[in-house]
């Protein structure tokens, strides 16, 4: 039995970095200290207790999370800091030493994170006359001893809520440090990330999104597949919608993508990784397809569902990408009827077998072949958007600031923005017929033209 009466009135602060998946779990977190009785910190106030999730995915990111880390303590003096997630995973006893970091926890114990927690904070309790003003402690265990799978089904301060259906991954690309840090594939129950979206609909919920590492791999755990779970939420009263947060090419099934095209929640929004569009890189990188699969999956979905959003993610620079698999990856996407591309420079992670592919790819190249893939995406998106002026749709609207325009998604998740004047807090979280205009003025989104009915 954990006594929370030490935690009674404390307030705290939380910062994420990384994934839609980390962002879903601080929630997660902050929900369970809520219950213990600790409030969030309010704007200019100092917090009691300091909780950092972090990301490793590159080396900007690792060096982000020390910059989180140096900047909460230094402006919450006293505080009991926690840091948790990819980076406190990779580098637990490093992260430990920094200065002002009381516990830090690996991807097995952040479950458990209520429990260390309590323990080190009557930990502290008991040091505080010895003048050590932090602990320093950390628990982490190896990759394969990984096993622990924290729920969590939580929105935050967002009007989505993200439900964690699968975490870890077993494809260990060249590159990626992901497996190392969040562990191998496992999930939970169909039954009980149903009974989760459930609680989530009592709760006001309209729309959930689907997160995971590799969530195609469901059902390693359980016997399960990712069909059966899309088939069993598609079922849950309430929720209106529901979106695939990213999915691998190759366990993008056909059956999947048919059961999409005519499902009641399911919208027609794919997020599909290809990272490079040469088949030499993809072998360097040990991706589990090939370019030719790849576009059959794109051919598939635009064939049952033409309006769908199809986001993809490339990543340029990587080591063994020479000039000509740059200009093979261009063609490739330029060819593709796909909506956004998500684009990242590689970065040398320490301990990963990409390190030992010899050609590599300068900083500055890197950028130039970045801004190339992002002037392509932004044509590709406009011409996206463009098909929907003067469209009547549907919008699920997101809560905005007093005086803000406020914005939304259509089910193929067009960015909509409804005038600062046309904006009423009544609108948070409620879906809403529009005719869609021109778009905004830096062309992130469709203004809207007309409510046509509420």
């Amino acid at each position: 039995m954990i006594d929370t009466s030490a935690f009674q009135g404390k307030k705290a602060a939380y910062f994420t970095l990384g994934c839609k998946l980390n962002f879903s779990e601080t929630s997660t977190f902050g929900k369970m200290l809520q219950d213990m009785g600790v409030c969030t910190v309010k704007k200019g106030e100092q917090a009691d207790l300091c909780l950092i999730n972090t990301c490793s995915v590159t080396e900007v990111a690792d060096h982000k999370c020390r910059q989180a880390i140096h900047r909460l303590v230094r402006n919450n003096p006293g505080a009991f800091v926690v840091v948790t997630g990819c980076y406190a995973q990779l580098e637990a006893e490093t992260v430990s030493k920094i200065d002002g970091v009381d516990l830090v926890l690996g991807s097995n114990e952040k479950a458990n994170l209520i429990q260390f927690l309590s323990e080190a904070w009557s930990g502290r309790l008991a040091m505080s006359d010895t003048g050590c003003e932090s602990l320093h402690r950390f628990h982490r265990v190896k990759t394969k001893d990984i096993k622990s799978f924290a729920p969590s089904c939580s929105r935050g301060n967002r009007t989505r809520y993200f439900l964690k259906v699968q975490d870890g991954c077993d494809y260990f690309c060249t590159y990626c440090t992901i497996p190392y840090a969040r562990g191998f594939s496992r999930n939970p129950s169909v039954a009980s990330l149903v009974a989760q979206a459930e609680e989530a609909a009592r709760d006001g919920g309209r729309e959930i999104v689907l997160t995971g590492v590799n969530i195609g791999d469901f059902g390693k755990t359980t016997g399960e597949s990712f069909t059966d779970l899309v088939m069993a939420l598609d079922k849950v009263d309430g929720i209106k919608r529901f979106r695939i947060s990213s999915l691998e090419p190759d366990l993008l099934s056909d059956e999947l993508i048919g059961y999409c095209a005519s499902s009641r929640a399911f919208m027609p929004h794919f997020h599909i990784p290809l990272q490079s569009g040469s088949d030499t890189v993809l072998k360097l990188m040990h991706r589990h397809y090939d370019t030719a699969l790849f576009a059959d999956k794109i051919a598939k979905i635009k064939q049952a569902m033409p309006d769908a959003f199809i986001g993809v993610d490339v990543m340029v620079g990587c080591r063994g990408e020479t000039p000509e698999c740059f200009e093979e990856t261009y063609c490739f996407l330029k060819s593709l009827d796909v909506t956004q591309l998500h684009v990242f420079p590689y970065s040398e992670r320490p301990g990963t077998s990409a390190l030992s592919i010899p050609y590599i790819v300068d900083d500055k190249t890197k950028k130039l072949r970045s801004k190339r893939l992002l002037e392509l995406s932004e044509e590709k998106t406009r011409s996206f958007y463009s098909r929907y002026i003067g469209r009547e749709v549907e919008v699920l609207f997101e809560k905005a600031p007093r005086g803000k325009a406020m914005h939304g998604f259509t089910d193929n998740y067009v960015r909509v923005e409804l005038s600062p004047a046309d904006a009423r807090p009544e609108y948070d979280n409620m879906l809403m017929r529009v005719r869609l205009g021109d778009f905004n003025h830096d062309k992130t989104a469709l203004k809207v033209d007309g409510i046509w009915t509420k």
